[in-house]
């Protein structure tokens, strides 16, 4: 048993992009992360579109085959390329799932609702009979939100909100110990959003479910993650317990990413000072050397375009890549 039930260690995830031999070029979605879960918790990612966070969630399930790192589960070793070693992913498929971001996409539209959650039920020979795998199917939509009589009906037939749920549902089919919730809300409403992430923590509270919950919305991660790691071209910039990483950002990405929550309270808004970044994000394909985010941050100097900043735990549980960190805080 490890302390931790996951543990990714410089994970990268390169995806060819043209070019032959030498010349051979690679967009660079992932490199080098690391990080941590324990039983029970949840860990947000956040970041903006094209950073690595779903190709990192992806990666860890083997969606898409890494490049490189290591990755343990419960304190097995599911695949350390280095070492050239890659475990059977069939009894993992049944501990690890995903609910992917787009309801609409992810759902087959000519299978029925019953037939969608009961697939993984059949493949790993979850039920003994028909009427149990029945059972376990309605017991499931129940679960989520829906009841027996959607379990005859197809994906189409649905709103949005709920398709998500049929999705949620399909991920639950196998009592997981680990789930990727790869951005559930960002396709639904505003109002469907909030019923959707409590529903997330009840489940969590009544199955014992570990969560890499991926997301742009930072107020959204906020609300039900235990830490929050934040993303910035495929690399990890910091990452800390939730309320701590919104009240004390030390990263300067992380600080413009946190001023650009809106305020409710319009007199806090207006004294509220909010951090602009210039320039745009650089391409994966052609990534700045030294540090990432060098090209946009104020702090930016020669050590920066020199040295990949060290990822380092600057207090107790609060990491961070920066060269300065002192000059920012």
């Amino acid at each position: 048993m490890s302390e931790h039930l996951i543990e990714i260690e410089h994970l990268r995830q390169y995806f060819p992009a043209g070019g032959f031999g030498k010349n051979k070029k690679f967009i660079r979605a992932v490199e080098d992360v690391s990080f941590f879960i324990d039983k029970g918790e949840t860990l947000g990612l956040v970041g903006e579109s094209g950073c690595g966070k779903t190709t990192t969630g992806r990666a860890m399930l083997r969606l898409y085959e890494p490049t490189g790192g290591r990755f343990t589960f419960d304190g097995d070793v599911v695949f350390d390329v280095e070492k050239k070693q890659f475990a059977d992913m069939l009894p993992y498929r049944k501990r690890m799932q995903i609910v992917f971001q787009d309801p609409y996409a992810s759902l087959d539209p000519r299978m029925t609702v019953g037939d969608i959650v009961g697939e993984a039920i059949d493949v790993h020979k979850l039920a003994a009979n028909k009427q149990e795998r029945f059972d376990r199917i309605i017991s499931i939509l129940e679960r989520v939100g829906l009841n027996s009589e959607h379990a005859n009906r197809y994906p189409h037939e649905f709103s949005g909100g709920q398709r998500q749920r049929v999705g949620i549902a399909r991920a639950l089919a196998v009592h997981p110990e680990f789930i990727v919730c790869d951005e559930p809300i960002s396709a639904l409403d505003v109002s469907i959003q909030a019923q959707v992430i409590n529903m997330f923590e009840d489940l969590q509270e009544k199955m014992g479910l570990t969560y890499l919950f991926i997301a742009h919305d930072l107020s959204a991660v906020k609300h039900i993650s235990n830490r929050i790691g934040v993303m910035y071209l495929g690399r990890m910039v910091e990452l800390a317990d939730s309320y701590e990483l919104v009240d004390r950002p030390l990263h300067p990405y992380t600080k413009s990413l946190i001023s650009a929550i809106p305020i409710a309270d319009p007199k806090q808004a207006r004294a509220s000072k909010r951090i602009v970044l210039e320039g745009d994000v650089p391409s994966p394909l052609n990534p700045p050397s030294g540090c990432a985010f060098r090209t946009r941050c104020p702090y930016a100097d020669e050590q920066c375009a020199a040295q990949v900043p060290e990822w380092k735990e600057v207090e107790k549980g609060h990491f961070s890549a920066c060269h300065h960190i002192d000059k920012c805080n």
